[in-house]
């Protein structure tokens, strides 16, 4: 069945399940090459898209973080992640990834010239550090401390490494904070980006590989197998993440419980208000956890029947 939004648009597949599933196939490069033309301002043309073995760590990270390689045209290498669970480490693990990709990218005994250059572009649905904006990016600057100049690179090095500046070396990061997008749609990476929230493309919208992007989206353009193993991942996702804003919320009450407590003893109504709106809380979370098993059995029945009907 045709999903639509709030506003009539059709929903289409998320981008994380796109990149593991269908972006990698050639003939749907034009999908990404688009997102990164628009992220990046210049025109970017995919070359290869693989998986970094960082993406391996956890059984959870299959629904909660998409991790890939691309390389372009100029053998630059572009680091995608998306993350869906709050990591307070995250920052660090972006410099991780970064270090990590420009090693696995060395041959051993090869020349220091011959580093690749990397970009890291992060996907995140939660409210990483603290800023107003939903779009941020970092380079590495080398300025001087007295003349306040950057550092720019040798006529010869400009030559060979074909960089204007020392800068230009380095890793370079984005981070794109999905969620805190207001939904108004500016410029053409705006509307990448309110995609990259509600899986939907309004009309109008005019940025590169969008238009590819609502061919190949289609959900039902799947198979049934594989849209079975779609809602059931993004059943999975939600329910990961319902759980997690639950356990907020249950810490939330529980902080402002005690602090009432210790503060008065005259707020025994408040505290048992509140006591009152944990259990509500708790026993809603129970409803939806057997809720989704019931459901994650169906799915994973209707799978398994459908693999053995091949």
């Amino acid at each position: 069945m045709m999903k639509k939004s709030k506003t009539g648009e059709r929903v289409l597949i998320s981008f994380d399940y796109a990149i593991k599933r269908l972006l990698r196939n050639k003939v749907n490069y034009e999908v990404l090459e688009g997102f990164l033309s628009e992220l990046l301002m210049r025109d970017i043309l995919v070359k290869n898209i693989g998986e970094s073995e960082s993406n391996k760590e956890h059984a959870t990270d299959k629904y909660n973080r998409v991790d890939v390689l691309v390389e372009d045209g100029l053998g630059e290498i572009l680091l995608i992640e998306l993350q869906f669970t709050p990591e307070i480490d995250f920052l660090h693990r972006m410099l991780f990834g970064t270090s990590k990709t420009i090693v696995e990218h060395m041959v051993q005994g090869a020349k220091y010239l011959e580093v690749k250059k990397v970009y890291s572009i992060n996907i995140v649905y939660f409210d990483l550090g603290q800023g107003e904006d939903y779009v941020y990016y970092g380079k590495t600057h080398f300025t001087g401390l007295h003349k306040k100049d950057e550092l720019r690179l040798s006529l010869s090095q400009r030559k060979v490494f074909d960089k204007e500046t020392a800068a230009d070396i380095y890793p370079e990061y984005y981070i794109l904070k999905v969620n805190s997008f207001n939904d108004v749609a500016k410029d053409t990476l705006d509307e990448w980006i309110y995609f990259l929230k509600h899986n939907v493309i309004k009309e109008g919208f005019k940025a590169k590989g969008l238009d590819r992007a609502r061919e190949v989206l289609d959900r039902d353009n799947l198979t049934p197998e594989e849209r079975r193993e779609y809602d059931y991942e993004q059943r999975l996702r939600s329910e990961n993440l319902s759980t997690i804003a639950s356990s907020k919320l249950e810490g939330q009450i529980e902080g402002r419980e005690e602090g009432r407590i210790e503060g008065r003893e005259e707020g025994r109504e408040e505290r048992e208000k509140l006591a009152k709106e944990l259990e509500l809380e708790r026993k809603e979370r129970e409803k939806e956890r057997e809720r989704f098993a019931r459901e994650n059995e169906l799915l994973l029945a209707e799978i398994t029947r459908l693999k053995q009907n091949k």
